[in-house]
């Protein structure tokens, strides 16, 4: 009877002692309240940069871009040339240039935001006046089959200047196929967009 006796007492020890503890562990949970999203945080470019703050909308996918939302741009050291050069007394493009021609409409289509002048010149044969008309049509050449390759119109002007501005001013037959010619200028042309640095970038960054 005295064993167990202390055992029920030890049983009741134990039994108030979890009582208390369960009593202890129990808390008043309060719910989390719910914010009403009252700015606008769309970011249509999906550049990091909400529309409210961007003020470079329609940024390429993946550019590194600064607080305002605008790629940044490597200075291009590497000018976009193209040069055509001509037979005597003729407007007619060779097929030696029709694959650096098709390179600068792939070009001027990879950056709608550029513009292309194409200069037109003749060598010293003949005489001044007829030149200037031939190198007006030879700038004009390259212009229609840039355009055939399907570069707008609206992107392309040209202009001639004859033989008053010569690339060689030798005399020699060489001489005179280098100034018969049609070289291009880009206009707003930047250069390529730096790329947002990711795991798969082989360059530190």
């Amino acid at each position: 009877m005295k064993y167990l006796a202390i055992a029920c007492s030890a049983l009741l020890t134990l039994s108030w002692h979890a009582s208390a503890n369960q009593s202890d562990d129990e808390y008043d949970y309060i719910d989390v309240p719910k914010s009403d999203q009252i700015a606008d945080l769309s970011d249509d470019d999906y550049d990091g940069v909400v529309n409210a703050r961007d003020l470079c909308t329609g940024t390429p996918r993946g550019a590194s871009v600064d607080n305002d939302g605008c790629e940044t741009y490597i200075e291009s050291e590497d000018k976009k040339q193209l040069k055509v050069l001509f037979a005597n007394d003729s407007d007619e493009i060779t097929p030696a240039f029709i694959t650096q021609i098709r390179t600068m409409a792939e070009f001027l289509d990879a950056y709608p935001e550029t513009s292309i002048e194409l200069q037109g010149f003749a060598s010293k044969t003949g005489n001044a006046e007829h030149n200037l008309d031939l190198s007006k049509r030879r700038a004009k050449a390259v212009r229609e089959a840039l355009i055939s390759y399907g570069v707008s119109h609206t992107r392309i002007k040209t202009i001639g200047f004859g033989d008053s501005v010569l690339d060689d001013l030798g005399e020699s037959q060489v001489s005179h196929a280098l100034n018969r010619r049609v070289v291009a200028t880009v206009v707003g042309y930047k250069g390529s967009v730096i790329n947002e640095w990711n795991i798969f970038t082989t360059k530190k960054k």
